[in-house]
């Protein structure tokens, strides 16, 4: 017997008419919200590699987005290295109902998802396979009783592994931010977060450079520690936006670290703003 393969035999021949199996259209891993969650937009934001405040820029745009008047969200799916509830100093344990779990509100309204909300002790290391990591993710989208939500920024581990690939695959991304710093192999970080971007045919907002510099606290000068930036010039040749270049400051961590993240008047990011907001 001739092995069938895409709905149709081996052995026969078939026209895209008339096998379904064989249609040239995509199969759609989109998976579907919680009933109980009205999201317009969902942002990710990636980075090439860790340690370059992902987080931070993701806090930073959520509140951003929340001072403005928008109802936001984060769906925190770094899962192994949570950071978001310890910013916006909140803890849980996230309660729900036959509907699916409640996202935990932060102090400015920002709606929140973390598996470390979700845990009895938030120090207890999450030791799981990638499958059972990406597979909580998409928890987080369908059993989560968002609600309504403007802009719902979805904070990814750094690199291309399976919870970006999940998330591209599985929730109806509008776009994504790259963040990066301002190092030599800046132009592969980004690169590689680009590409993974194109491959999956997800539009790029732009790019953020974290840790551009530091300004003396006596004359204002700009100290670059980590060398010359060249993110004009990268995404210059990648032709994407420039969305913003936040320097080191001590305000920022000792916010985060108190976290009262929301509190930290953050203009660096205004151009993303603009950039999102066009979205609506």
């Amino acid at each position: 017997m001739a092995e069938e393969k895409n709905g149709c035999s081996s052995a026969s021949t078939c026209s895209k008419e008339s096998c379904e199996g064989c249609s040239s259209k995509k199969t759609s891993f989109l998976e579907e919200p919680n009933p109980n969650a009205r999201i317009k937009h969902v942002i990710g934001v990636v980075s090439g590699k860790g340690g370059v405040g992902k987080s931070f820029v993701t806090s930073s745009l959520a509140s951003m987005m929340a001072k403005a008047g928008y109802k936001v969200g984060i769906l925190d799916a770094d899962i192994t290295g949570p950071s978001i509830p310890k910013m916006f100093g909140i803890h849980g344990p996230a309660v729900g109902d036959e509907n699916g779990t409640y996202p935990i509100v932060a102090e400015d309204g920002t709606k929140i998802m973390s598996i470390n909300l979700l845990l009895e002790d938030e120090e207890a290391p999450v030791v799981w396979r990638g499958p059972v990591i990406a597979g909580a993710v998409k928890q987080f989208w369908t059993d989560v009783q968002w609600e309504d939500v403007d802009y719902l920024f979805v904070d990814m581990p750094p690199g291309t592994g399976d919870v970006p690939l999940t998330v591209f695959q599985s929730l109806p991304v509008d776009g994504i931010v790259i963040v990066t710093s301002p190092q030599e192999l800046v132009q592969m970080i980004v690169k590689k977060a680009y590409n993974m971007a194109e491959m999956m045919n997800i539009p790029v907002l732009g790019v953020v450079e974290n840790y551009s510099y530091v300004k003396c606290p006596n004359c204002d000068e700009e100290i670059h520690i980590y060398g010359d930036s060249h993110i004009e010039e990268i995404a210059g040749d990648l032709n994407i936006n420039l969305l913003g270049k936040m320097p080191m400051d001590q305000k920022f961590a000792r916010a985060a670290d108190a976290g009262q993240i929301y509190k930290v008047e953050n203009n660096y990011l205004e151009d993303a703003k603009i950039i999102l907001e066009k979205l609506s």
